[in-house]
């Protein structure tokens, strides 16, 4: 029984590959993945970043209001589901006809990111023993161009592979897209292709989406080693 059921996945593997209307639905379905991916990580580090730096300042009354918005910003992000955060984006806050629903998708993934990215970016800054920030006012450096030159890109070192880890996080989030609508990532292509009008089952397409996930994240882990193997070459220089 489980033979047959291996042959036949497999047959069914051969098939999505080898039928132009199988495989150019797999390949739109990746496309549309990345650029859903993509979009959204820029957002999130752009957004996050952002935040970090709005909370790392010292308290004064001018950053009172952005760092109390900021800190209910992560506060709500970080403490409600990823699925609900896209229903509120695509059912209430973009609830318009004709707005395409791959925008609405990277926005709520990447202000979603942004939180995450946000806590990584700020711990890995305030890991930076103080006295560098000592050392730098005592040689008559401003505390912007201290924080700029000397913290931040100390700080950035540490966290490459928290902010890596939330982009894998994020680009595998991205398959429960189409719960929100007709979207034509790999996952919903996947349901496509398993219809009964199609190949009639779901395991073969599964699995091959399943191994293109795979590769998109094994891909961005050695892209994650890579800049981290770089950067250690650089602190011993």
């Amino acid at each position: 029984m489980y033979t047959q059921i291996a042959a036949n996945t497999f047959e069914q593997i051969i098939t999505i590959f080898s039928k132009p209307e199988y495989s150019n639905y797999l390949w739109l379905g990746l496309g549309t993945t990345l650029y859903i991916s993509v979009c959204a990580a820029l957002l999130g580090i752009l957004l996050g970043t952002l935040v970090a730096m709005i909370k790392i300042q010292p308290d004064s009354k001018v950053w009172v209001a952005p760092k109390f918005i900021c800190g209910i910003y992560t506060t709500v992000i970080r403490g409600t589901p990823m699925a609900l955060q896209l229903f509120i984006m695509a059912f209430v806050i973009f609830a318009i006809r004709g707005f395409p629903l791959e925008i609405t998708a990277i926005l709520a993934f990447g202000i979603n990111s942004g939180a995450y990215v946000s806590e990584n970016i700020r711990a890995g800054i305030l890991s930076i023993d103080k006295g560098q920030t000592e050392a730098g006012r005592a040689l008559g450096l401003s505390s912007g161009y201290t924080l700029f030159r000397i913290i931040i890109p100390q700080g950035m070192k540490n966290v490459i592979p928290a902010i890596g880890n939330e982009l894998i996080a994020l680009i595998k989030e991205t398959s429960i897209v189409s719960m929100a609508g007709t979207v034509f990532d790999l996952t919903y292509v996947a349901k496509v292709m398993g219809a009964p009008n199609e190949l009639a089952t779901y395991l073969a397409p599964m699995l091959v989406v399943a191994v293109f996930y795979l590769i998109i994240v094994y891909a961005l882990t050695l892209v994650i080693k890579l800049i981290e193997r770089r950067l250690r070459k650089s602190e011993k220089k």
